[in-house]
């Protein structure tokens, strides 16, 4: 009894590590978003979203559709961009599975949370093309932290990058302004819907039950503290280009509410 408590205990340690700076930066972008879309529609309607989501909505079907595609999922029907007052879907895609398959199992996740590493991506090489100088002192910035063990001065230097980065100077680029446009449209609904997180959360409970097997077999003891740290390093910083978007989302749409009232 005792064995299987400890296995229990280590296993949800373990799926914590694995997904969980993933989920929390989850959360923050949905918080974020949530309060973006109400001071929008505050000042100019419900319709408004659909200025961000012409651009952002299609990044955040085809992310759900290329990890589908990876994870060997059949899509039956996909809608990029095609609002509905009925039910507040932007778009959708819909896809099976053999639920005999444990990859295919496992891939509901990804497919879940496919539009925050989709979106984040989208916006890394819209970065590299259109503002290549920002674009390589932020991965000179990722780099750095990668190794860091503290979280607050992760924190903290991306506060002084945002504040090199976002300098008059770059106001006057013009590929700066469209890059800033673009990467908003994408942060606007890079977090994830309520039937994005149903979706994962099937996925996590098969990861759970592999890594309960892993650990009967002894193979996770392999894996360092080290390493899971610097996992977590990496997926934190490349993620945080999501949420300085998001966040620059929310303070415009917040400034626009106040003046639209």
């Amino acid at each position: 009894m005792e064995f299987l408590k400890e296995l229990l205990i280590i296993t949800i340690f373990e799926i914590v590590c694995l997904v969980g700076s993933i989920v929390v930066v989850g959360f923050i972008l949905g918080f974020f978003r949530e309060r973006s879309i109400k001071n929008f529609y505050k000042a100019f309607g419900r319709k408004s979203i659909y200025i961000t989501g012409f651009i952002g909505v299609p990044i955040h079907e085809l992310s759900h559709a290329i990890v589908a595609i990876i994870f060997r999922h059949e899509i039956t029907e996909i809608k990029l961009f095609k609002p509905s007052s009925e039910d507040n879907t932007l778009g959708y895609v819909k896809h099976r599975y053999n639920t005999k398959s444990i990859y295919q199992q496992i891939g509901n996740f990804f497919i879940g949370i496919a539009p925050i590493l989709g979106g984040t991506i989208s916006i890394g090489i819209l970065m590299y093309f259109l503002i290549p100088s920002v674009y390589n002192v932020f991965m000179s910035t990722i780099l750095n932290n990668i190794n860091q063990v503290n979280l607050i001065n992760v924190v903290l230097s991306f506060k002084e990058l945002t504040k090199l980065v976002f300098t008059l100077d770059n106001f006057k680029n013009v590929e700066f302004i469209i890059f800033i446009l673009l990467a908003i449209c994408i942060s606007s609904h890079i977090s994830l819907s309520k039937a994005d997180i149903k979706g994962a959360s099937k996925g996590l409970f098969s990861m759970f039950l592999i890594l309960i097997i892993l650990n009967l077999l002894g193979i996770t003891k392999y894996v360092s503290i080290n390493m899971i740290i610097s996992y977590n390093m990496l997926i934190i910083n490349i993620l945080f280009i999501a949420i300085i978007f998001s966040f620059i989302t929310y303070m415009i749409s917040l400034i626009i509410s106040s003046i639209f009232k």
